[in-house]
């Protein structure tokens, strides 16, 4: 009787992570690591050519929008509110709803819509700079509904907030690493609730303790674990539980005030790999280990590639590094030595959409909207440069041969 039910629990995941495949239910796509599912993606367009349709945006927003079948969830701040807004594929509003009051961005990149949403299909959860973080069912309904600011204390990062929530097999997490208590907490997707809350303290310098990355899940030895980086570690955590199982130290040496975190981190087979340093180290670590595993999981260090905004994608034991400033390393994941390099053209514009992989090629979307396609393979070869002419922090999103890039103003469906 046991094993009919590890079958039919084996079963369960992999028909959800097939639903999931085939939509783009967070900001890094169906598998975590930038890679889109299998399909024929557009390599040229503009913004009268090759475009679906556009639609005009109500409100300000940097999140990724999420899609699932015939559903786009974009979140934005409209006339002093935190709104979801749900979109059909072909651009028509289906429904919006306010989840709080906006608390408007600092930076000139930022806003209260930073975090992207995530849906396992079912629900949609949303989670904005003021706090508030909320579940919706896909006809906009407000499931439930709670400010963790209120609950559990003021966000005291120096910018904007822009982690955006995660889901495990059984739960929905924040992380929240800034100046005071930190931690890391589990919801019911269903009501809420908290179902456990772990503290994260690493004792950082000033705005060294402050992140605005994103965990990622991954499966490892049959146990879901969490990796979380920020405040000079990387940690690894019990999805079930939140219990931290091990950590590397050491991101930041001299201890600079000053290393907040932005890129997340991504993981190809069991390395996971963390850029830091405000874009200037780049570390490698084996899954695994109890404790302080620094001494026996580090697998190389590189100070010559990094990111600073830009989460790195992994494919087939490569991981594409995007800088800040256009250049793009393709490096094996194994060993860090580096595969292929290209330089993109200089502009005072940087990169803060994180790359992401379709097939053989690699899309990187400027701030200016302009998006470079490049081939990868033994090496990098730019095949397209396509301009939108409109600001844009968000990453873009891959779904059924089309792309989804949402700008300040509009969002673009390009493709047929």
């Amino acid at each position: 009787m046991r094993s009919f039910h590890a079958g039919l629990l084996l079963v369960t995941l992999l028909t959800a992570h097939a639903d999931a495949a085939d939509s783009w239910n967070n900001w890094r796509g169906p598998n975590l690591n930038g890679v889109a599912a299998d399909g024929d993606y557009p390599t040229k367009w503009a913004a009268d050519e090759n475009v679906a349709w556009k639609i005009k945006l109500p409100g300000l927003g940097g999140s990724t929008p999420a899609i699932w079948g015939d559903h786009i969830f974009v979140t934005a701040g409209v006339d002093g509110e935190n709104l979801t807004i749900a979109y059909d594929r072909q651009g028509k509003e289906l429904w919006r709803t306010s989840v709080g009051d906006e608390r408007s961005g600092k930076h000139r990149k930022a806003t209260g819509s930073n975090p992207s949403p995530v849906t396992d299909g079912k629900y949609v959860f949303v989670y904005f700079k003021s706090g508030d973080f909320a579940c919706l069912d896909f006809d906009g309904k407000l499931i439930w509904h709670v400010n963790l600011q209120e609950r559990y204390g003021e966000d005291t990062l120096w910018w904007d907030l822009g982690t955006s929530p995660i889901l495990t097999q059984e739960h929905v997490v924040i992380a929240c690493m800034h100046s005071g208590p930190s931690y890391l907490a589990a919801f019911d997707k269903q009501t809420g609730k908290t179902i456990w809350k772990q503290e994260r303290n690493m004792d950082a310098p000033e705005e060294a303790n402050q992140s605005y990355s994103t965990p990622v899940v991954t499966m490892h030895e049959g146990q879901e674990v969490i990796v979380v980086l920020g405040a000079d570690h990387v940690t690894a955590h019990s999805a079930k539980t939140g219990k931290q199982l091990w950590l590397v130290g050491g991101l930041n040496p001299t201890q600079n005030g000053y290393f907040r975190s932005i890129s997340s981190p991504v993981i190809s087979g069991d390395v996971v790999v963390a850029p830091y340093a405000r874009g200037s180290s780049l570390t490698a670590v084996r899954l695994g280990g109890e404790g302080d595993v620094r001494g026996s999981h580090v697998l190389w260090e590189s100070v010559s590639i990094s990111s600073d905004v830009p989460t790195p994608a992994a494919k087939d034991g490569r991981v594409y590094v995007l800088a800040d400033k256009g250049r793009v390393a393709c490096l094996n994941a194994e060993s860090g030595d580096v595969v292929a390099e290209l330089k993109l053209e200089k502009h005072r514009d940087a990169f803060s959409a994180s790359p992401i992989i379709a097939g053989k090629h690699l899309y990187l979307t400027r701030e200016d909207g302009k998006t470079f396609v490049v081939e990868i393979g033994d090496g990098l070869k730019l095949v397209a440069e396509n301009e939108l002419d409109s600001f844009t922090v968000a990453s873009p999103a891959f779904v059924d041969g089309q792309i989804l890039i949402r700008t300040s103003e509009y969002l673009y469906c390009i493709g047929d």
